[in-house]
């Protein structure tokens, strides 16, 4: 054994690992958003444990196609620490996870097939290597269809994956009759030590699966056996949790405790079964131990430590979810800060789920904006000091949206979201700012209702009752523009824009009539000077829903030359806006011309 040789391993070491990380890479290109929105609802189910079962069923099948336990507990760490799980529901999923892991040493056994039968040498991966590499960059290089390379990218990592095996297996092929190694190897017999073994190896390599792998390349020295290999194999999904404790600092509560979940199931599986075996052992034997194995043996082992873990682990994942609590500790939170766990740093590992929770917080938005409307303009007629906390709550979350969720949604990797998806970052981007606003202008209406209040500052019954017809075509305004943006609903956002164009008429009509009270001397300086406010207040919060209605329809109709700044909704002499325009003028121009005849 030479230097060089000891420079093959570290290559066949690093091609194994960035084999499974391109493979892991492509197959979520190719799975798309489909992948996060399967784990995101994978608890939905009628009955409990029907639930339980079809999450596991679920986690263990996306850990197959991600290749990595690892990766699908961090990702669902973000989807706890978002809200968007709960714990209970995203253990099973977790234990699935184990399972589905071990998908990596299944391919790998392929090495054992001792048939010379030329299509079954095809299938070894001295034949497949090649194969799959050649055919993989080939594709990459001559063809520009997205989904092509994508699978190309798959076997270029498959590849790769069978090369780094076939590199590992050829140093440790050297040392089969290595006097040195055979001794040094025969401290592995002790339980403890090889348990410690698996450990360091995949806490070092981050991953089970290459861990597994050098000991399924091991296995070529034909002195791996039984005794050895599965308390190594004990150690390595013992090891593996490692590089999830990692990826959960900076985590609330919440997500620590799928953590300790996840620790749970690895040591408590661990512990058990290493006791059952220690017992049957002892009191029986098995006849089995000191045979060696081959790839496929490791394989096997791998499977079962994970399945009969899961067996044991699933009917208690209540029980551990209730521990976990009690061991971590959860607090309340402040209900603003709590919002804002949704914009978690570790979805942007999931493009679609974060663009999902920005969604969610612009509707939320929406809600707390509309909830001020009310509550300033209902305080206009009647002032309530036990109101103010609730619209100054909702005013810091409308303000707290424009600069977490801006800086949040830029931050999410276009390049892994659909086309559909891109223009949902524009829509949400470009109507944050108009949302701010309109929430801006409901508090200014309380501040003037606020004044009002104080300086006992009274309307005219014809001031008011026009009011009442404004706020109410306003009302409606912002209930419209919420709802079509919340439910991508392009009838609804046409109706905006000649709403909006009433609104404003509404408002010069109302103007009007209050300069002749002023005239009249039916309403005070002060009340002129708030009512005009109230009227500016009120013509801004439409102009603005009015914006937001023009991205939704940029959105829905996929127009991206469609210039919402400048364009509208329609065409202003169509027949439908004039129906619509005379629509709105008869149920509120109409209704403040009658009050004032």
């Amino acid at each position: 054994m030479d230097l060089l040789s000891v420079l093959k391993l570290l290559g066949g070491i690093g091609l194994f690992i960035f084999g499974v990380s391109q493979m892991s890479s492509f197959m979520e290109k190719l799975a798309g958003s489909g992948l996060e929105r399967v784990l995101e609802k994978a608890t939905v189910s009628k009955t409990k444990n029907e639930g339980k079962l079809k999450a596991w069923i679920f986690g263990a099948g996306v850990t197959a196609i991600l290749q990595s336990s690892t990766a699908t507990s961090i990702m669902l760490v973000g989807f706890v620490n978002a809200g968007i799980m709960g714990v209970t529901q995203t253990l099973p999923v977790v234990f699935g996870a184990n399972v589905g892991s071990t998908i990596t040493s299944q391919i790998l056994r392929l090495g054992d097939i001792n048939s010379k039968l030329p299509i079954l040498q095809i299938l070894k991966p001295s034949g497949l290597a090649p194969i799959l590499v050649g055919i993989g960059a080939f594709t990459i290089i001559l063809t520009k269809n997205k989904k092509a390379k994508d699978i190309a990218g798959v076997f270029c990592g498959l590849g790769m994956l069978f090369y780094g095996m076939m590199l590992m297996e050829g140093f440790f092929e050297l040392l089969k009759d290595n006097d040195k190694f055979k001794s040094f190897f025969e401290y592995l017999n002790n339980p403890l030590i090889a348990i410690f073994a698996g450990i360091i190896i995949t806490v070092i390599l981050r991953s089970s699966n290459p861990s597994v792998g050098i000991l399924q390349a091991l296995s070529v020295t034909g002195i791996v056996t039984y005794s050895v290999a599965i308390p190594i194999i004990v150690g390595q999904n013992i090891g593996k949790c490692s590089s999830t404790i990692i990826g959960s600092i900076g985590s609330n509560k919440n997500s620590k405790r799928i953590v300790v979940g996840y620790v749970a199931f690895n040591i408590i599986g661990a512990v058990v079964l290493s006791v059952f075996m220690i017992i049957f052992q002892h009191a029986v034997g098995f006849g089995f131990m000191d045979n060696t194995v081959n790839r496929g043996d490791i394989a096997n082992i791998h499977l079962l430590f994970n399945v009969l873990t899961s067996v044991i682990m699933l009917p208690l994942s209540s029980k551990i979810s209730d521990l976990s609590a009690k061991i971590v500790g959860v607090s309340g939170k402040d209900k603003v800060d709590e919002e804002f766990t949704k914009l978690d740093d570790m979805l942007l590992n999931t493009p679609t789920i974060a663009l999902n929770q920005c969604k969610e917080l612009m509707i939320k938005m929406g809600d707390l904006i509309m909830e001020n409307f009310k509550l300033s303009t209902s305080m206009l007629e009647v002032f309530d000091e036990k109101k103010i906390p609730i619209m100054e709550e909702n005013e810091r979350f409308i303000d707290r949206c424009e600069t977490d969720l801006s800086s949040y949604i830029v931050r999410i990797d276009r390049k892994r979201l659909t086309s559909e998806d891109k223009l949902t970052v524009y829509e949400i981007l470009n109507s944050i700012g108009d949302y701010e606003r309109m929430g801006d202008y409901c508090m200014y209406i309380f501040y003037v209702a606020k004044s009002k209040n104080e300086q006992k500052i009274k309307f005219s019954k014809e001031g008011n009752n026009e009011l009442k017809t404004v706020i109410d075509a306003v009302s409606y305004t912002l209930e419209m523009t919420t709802k079509s943006f919340n439910e991508d609903d392009i009838n609804l956002s046409i109706r905006v824009e000649p709403l909006l164009a009433t609104v404003n008429e509404l408002n010069e009509v109302i103007k009007s009539h209050h300069v002749q009270r002023l005239q009249e001397g039916k309403c005070s300086i002060e009340a002129g000077i708030s009512f005009f406010d109230l009227l500016n207040s009120f013509e801004r919060i439409s102009a603005h829903a009015s914006n937001v209605s023009l991205h939704v329809i940029k959105k829905v109709k996929n127009d991206r030359d469609f210039d919402e700044m400048h364009g509208h909704a329609q065409d202003k002499h169509s027949e439908e806006y004039k129906a619509l325009y005379h629509y709105y003028k008869y149920k509120y121009m109409d209704n403040i011309t009658l009050n004032k005849d």
